[in-house]
């Protein structure tokens, strides 16, 4: 990709919502390398799937050529941004704020592949009165109150603190030195933060003089509506210790039919003409469900690598009904994970192992069971008299048991 055709592609994916002049943006994006930033905020120990446009918004700005920064809100985030919010934040102890930031510049860095800064390298030695004086002064609150974020916050019932109010103008701060150090014109960020950002234009504006530019995406919005957000529940999070690589995974595997084309275009880094022509296979036989399967793993490689997408797809197969046979000691671990799980006891009988989990009420209930033929040891049948050995362990370590299709019960020998 050329720095030209950035913009038009951005476009074509549904990724542009608000922009300054935008014949002025795009000239200048054909010009040559431009500086840009996007914030992210530590107030969670994770980003979520709605900061994935961000963070692979840096990765399109870098493969074009230019110069992404992605800021890490060691300062902001001991404030809180009330764009979208009804209620305020709970606020922070430092020892968890630095948690937080390690984590999530991790994962910055990891799916982005750009610099991480933290805001509070430029932040923390600025005196209260400095503040005032020298940002403070260019604000005013008409405008401050002006914008939508406040202005909803103001006429609820729980109102906005003057710490939450000020948020913009640390933003605007962020602008402003990211211009002054790194020659930063651009910032980039979801439609919620349009207010901030064209607070810190005309910060800019009239601190230096110069003309810079902002741009914004729409809202990754779930089902029901709602943006995804870290306060939120049933939230669907980028860290594997909140939402395990295989729940990762089924979530993009159960999207609607409807989303596939939209996702595919925004969150992933295929080429807008795959992305139709994988949406456009899908609409064709949507019961395959082929789009959500290449959704699944182009997305959660970005987010979890491809080693992990495999193991996490293996096990997804497995719990369809698929042999655990040929399956990943990663899979299988996956799927120790996602299923009732319990020690492995050699020599026992298949009834009286199924009568020792869950799969079965009683001994008698689990003979039953046997007898049937629903009875499953690594995705074979088993027969009454079946003893569970050493030789049933897959990887050294596993058993698989199933009863009838869909109810699953892992034994562990490690």
């Amino acid at each position: 990709m050329t720095p030209v055709d950035l913009l038009a592609d951005l476009e074509a994916r549904g990724l542009v919502q608000d922009t300054t002049d935008r014949d002025a943006l795009r000239e200048r994006l054909a010009a040559g390398p431009v500086t840009l930033y996007c914030g992210f905020d530590p107030t969670a120990d994770s980003l979520h799937i709605g900061n994935l446009i961000g963070l692979l918004a840096l990765r399109r700005f870098r493969d074009a050529g230019h110069d992404p920064i992605a800021v890490a809100g060691g300062a902001t985030g001991m404030v809180g941004d009330p764009s979208g919010r009804s209620e305020e934040r709970n606020l922070l102890d430092d020892a968890t704020l630095l948690g937080n930031l390690e984590m999530i510049g991790a994962q910055v860095a990891q799916i982005s592949n750009v610099d991480v800064v933290d805001n509070a390298s430029w932040t923390r030695d600025v005196t209260f009165l400095e503040f005032l004086r020298d940002i403070g002064k260019h604000v005013t609150v008409n405008q401050m109150v002006g914008k939508e974020s406040v202005r909803a916050r103001m006429e609820g019932d729980a109102g906005i603190s003057f710490t939450e109010f000020c948020y913009m103008l640390l933003q605007a701060f962020d602008y402003l030195e990211l211009h002054r150090q790194r020659g930063c014109t651009l910032q980039v960020g979801g439609s919620d933060q349009w207010g901030n950002i064209v607070t810190g234009i005309d910060l800019v504006r009239k601190v230096t003089g110069a003309s810079v530019h902002g741009l914004t995406w729409p809202l990754l919005l779930r089902s029901d509506g709602k943006k995804f957000g870290k306060s939120e529940s049933g939230n669907v999070w980028l860290g594997a210790h909140r939402t395990s690589p295989y729940q990762f995974f089924q979530y993009w595997m159960n999207v609607p039919d409807a989303d596939v084309r939209r996702f595919l275009l925004q969150l992933t880094l295929l080429p807008v003409a795959d992305c139709h022509a994988i949406a456009d296979a899908h609409d064709a036989a949507p019961e395959r469900r082929e789009g959500q399967r290449r959704l699944a793993r182009e997305v959660t490689a970005l987010v979890h690598g491809t080693d992990a997408t495999a193991a996490a797809e293996e096990a997804s197969a497995i719990l369809f009904g698929g042999s655990p046979t040929g399956a990943s000691a990663q899979a299988l671990a996956f799927l120790a994970d996602e299923v009732p799980t319990s020690s492995f006891a050699p020599g026992a009988g298949i009834a009286e192992t199924l009568a020792a989990t869950p799969l079965a009420s009683s001994l008698s209930d689990a003979r039953r069971t046997v007898g049937q033929g629903a009875a499953y040891v690594n995705g074979e049948r088993a027969d009454d008299g079946r003893l569970l050995g050493p030789d049933d362990l897959l990887h050294g370590r596993w058993v698989v048991l199933r009863k009838g299709k869909r109810n699953y019960h892992l034994l562990d020998a490690g």
